[in-house]
């Protein structure tokens, strides 16, 4: 009856895992959406918002918590629910990095951009998709998609680097544009710190199915050297 109680009671909790995944999806792309139409009032809400997601991740850890103070879980178990915990501070990190583009939204005021956001949305949209990848992930323990998801971190960081020259030049040209180059960088930043915490969801998942602690590094050249020519 325990076995039966605590899987009922842990895919609860995944399912809500997911939910607060999902907030933080949302919270991220709704930021630089705002951020790239100047939308101020927008900005704000996800701002605002980021309070929900702080509550949504507590309420599942108080869950957890019980289910380790009334399941007595051992090894496996054990391993499940000490990586969600960790999987949902990594969650409500990474909604900090979306207001904190919506709060660099709203101390730009009436600002213009630098210039017209190309890279930072594709930047955000496949952390997002990252995120969303790894998540599943979790949740079906599927330790091998965990394993060679972190390598797509490249992209970002090559957008990142991208970004990073674009506004160096405009630095260059005009230094009186560094502030505005500032801000931007900063939301770049973020979104670069967003995916790499895709990567420590990855951990978790296939420290849950192996119980193998083991960074998982972006490049993975073991990854690659297996992949078909």
């Amino acid at each position: 009856m325990l076995r039966k109680t605590f899987d009922i009671e842990m895919q609860q909790v995944k399912d809500e895992i997911l939910v607060l995944g999902s907030m933080v999806e949302q919270a991220l792309l709704d930021s630089v959406d705002a951020l790239k139409k100047r939308d101020i009032k927008a900005a704000e809400k996800v701002f605002a918002e980021d309070q929900a997601i702080n509550e949504k991740r507590f309420a599942i850890e108080n869950n957890l918590i019980t289910l380790i103070a009334t399941q007595q879980p051992m090894a496996r178990d054990l391993r499940l629910l000490a990586s969600s915990l960790e999987i949902i501070s990594e969650l409500e990190r990474m909604g900090d990095y979306a207001k904190g583009i919506a709060n660099i939204n709203i101390r730009m005021g009436d600002e213009p951009l630098l210039k017209p956001l190309i890279d930072v949305p594709r930047m955000a949209q496949k952390g997002v998709d990252m995120l969303h990848r790894a998540l599943t992930a979790f949740v079906n323990e599927d330790a091998q998609t965990a394993r060679t998801l972190p390598v797509e971190d490249d992209e970002v960081d090559a957008l990142y680097n991208q970004v990073y020259r674009e506004l160096m030049t405009f630095v260059i040209h005009d230094p009186k544009t560094i502030e505005r180059a500032n801000w931007l960088l900063w939301v770049a930043h973020n979104l670069e710190r967003f995916a790499d915490r895709v990567t420590n969801i990855c951990e978790r998942t296939v420290f849950i199915v192996t119980g193998e602690m083991k960074e998982i590094k972006a490049t993975d050249d073991e990854f690659w050297k297996n992949q078909p020519k």
